[in-house]
């Protein structure tokens, strides 16, 4: 599992990454086709689903890859975070406090790309 899935999953949950595998339908037969359903997974609200976790309030996750990554039990490795920063497109990570700070602005697009509502202080 990637480190990114690691993070959503942390956030979003399991449910989330059920609700995106496709179902199986099974309709009747009917006189013209019926366009498929889907179902809109609900927008998860990011920071309140971190500030929710057990030693949020003493973390700065809200700015800090290596906080983010303890507070999701993730281990904030300076090998992980290159990993995540290239999952994320940048392979000249070198774990400086500039490329942590993208990191942790990347991570939180790419949270907002995928269902998350993201404050924009945290995205820019």
């Amino acid at each position: 599992m990637s480190i990114f899935s690691k993070i959503k999953e942390s956030i979003f949950g399991k449910k989330a990454e059920a609700a995106e595998a496709p179902k199986p339908a099974v309709a009747p037969p009917t006189a013209a086709p019926a366009a498929p359903a889907t179902e809109a997974m609900p927008e998860v609200d990011v920071e309140a689903k971190l500030s929710g976790m057990n030693g949020a309030d003493k973390l700065n996750w809200r700015t800090s890859i290596v906080d983010l990554f303890k507070l999701l039990g993730i281990e904030s490795s300076y090998e992980n975070r290159k990993e995540l920063a290239q999952e994320l497109g940048r392979t000249d990570y070198s774990g400086s406090a500039d490329d942590n700070i993208w990191l942790h602005k990347a991570t939180m697009r790419e949270l907002a790309a995928n269902g998350g509502r993201v404050p924009a202080d945290m995205l820019d």
